[in-house]
């Protein structure tokens, strides 16, 4: 599994997942044919973007069904059935990807009517199992959610503040010196109150933090 650090404003979140990149999934049930794209998504515009692109490479599907989750709460959603009958496509779909534990990511599912119908039941299991093979053949990756802490302290405190963003996993987003030192340490949001303890008590609270 992957990891990446990135920012985000939200709060309570530490760590999801999500795929590292596109992968694809095809499945027939009684001649039609499924195929699904599983793509990494951070924002509604990009969803948006994905299924024009889908509609377009698959300009002659019968259908272009998708679901999608998104943010590190995974509390932004969206599931569409694309003239299926309801319920029997994008919440399939949706399942697939709250199944693997997913967030940050959409599948489409491209259908290609093979001239028997599957009913109700039939549809559902072939979106979602079309939607698993797709989420499947992806790399996942572990995102952390991640804080910047702006500091400023006198030059003497460098070594003991390079010591506690080290032991703390931090990482220095940037830095600038003048008659005092000021950085922005970037650190996963579990960690951030640890890391402020050590700073204060590794320069004897010589250390000042402003606004992030």
């Amino acid at each position: 599994m992957g990891t990446l650090v990135a920012t985000s404003v939200d709060r309570g979140i530490d760590e999801y997942t999500t795929l590292r990149a596109r992968a694809r999934g095809a499945l027939t049930v009684r001649g039609s044919r499924f195929l699904a794209e599983a793509v990494p998504v951070r924002e509604k515009e990009e969803c948006d973007e994905v299924v024009r692109k889908v509609r377009k490479e698959y300009f002659d599907a019968t259908h272009h069904c998708f679901a999608y989750r998104l943010g590190p709460d995974g509390m932004q959603f969206r599931a569409n059935d694309d003239g299926e009958p309801p319920g029997t496509a994008g919440k399939p779909i949706l399942a697939a990807i709250d199944r693997a534990d997913l967030t940050g990511v959409m599948v489409v599912v491209a259908r290609y009517f093979g001239g028997t119908k599957l009913g109700a039941a039939g549809l559902a299991r072939a979106y979602r199992r079309s939607a698993e093979l797709a989420i499947g053949a992806g790399e996942r990756l572990s995102v952390y959610v991640c804080d910047l802490l702006p500091v400023s302290f006198p030059h003497a405190c460098v070594g003991p503040v390079m010591r506690a963003v080290s032991v703390a996993g931090g990482r220095i987003a940037s830095s600038r010196y003048d008659i005092e030192v000021h950085m922005e340490i970037e650190i996963r949001r579990s960690r951030a109150g640890d890391l402020r303890t050590a700073l204060l008590e590794g320069t004897g609270g010589a250390v000042r933090f402003s606004a992030g």
